[in-house]
């Protein structure tokens, strides 16, 4: 039996996180394709060019102990050799502690992300990943009593 294009979009895209949550540092660059790729992570600039992408992510996994996505909302279109690819990180992450060896406080956030694909002769790789904080009413509180 053979997946469809959408199956396989959605593997590629499980792939790109569970590469994130291995930390496998490999898995996660052969994902993207060789150029003109882009990100955008929560609260960064927009990052061009495979290599400032990657010194990103290598940046991230150097300063993460421990992180999981829930995705929820996942969504697929497709146009030709393009993928757009919604959907909601629910993301439970962790640094390390003041204590040698032992992993500090989990925090959860909410991110909404939109990864674009493109088809490759050695299947989809990323083009873009673009990551926005969502706001609970919590933050809203929060910044409301702060000014």
């Amino acid at each position: 039996m053979s997946r469809t294009d959408i199956e396989a979009v959605e593997e590629a895209n499980t792939a790109f996180y569970a590469a994130m949550e291995q930390g496998d540092f490999d898995t996660l660059s052969a994902l993207w394709l060789e150029d003109e790729i882009s990100c955008v992570h929560p609260g960064w600039p927009v990052l061009s060019g495979r290599g400032e992408v990657l010194r990103s992510y290598a940046l991230i996994m150097s300063h993460t102990e421990y992180i999981q996505f829930f995705l929820t909302d996942t969504k697929v279109a497709l146009i030709g050799d393009t993928a757009l690819v919604t959907c909601t990180e629910n993301i439970l992450s962790g640094g390390p502690s003041p204590e040698a060896g032992e992993l500090g406080p989990l925090v959860g956030q909410l991110v909404v992300a939109t990864n674009v694909f493109r088809r490759t002769p050695e299947g989809w790789r990323l083009w873009s990943h673009h990551g926005s904080p969502v706001l609970t009413d919590s933050d809203d509180e929060e910044e409301e009593g702060s000014g």
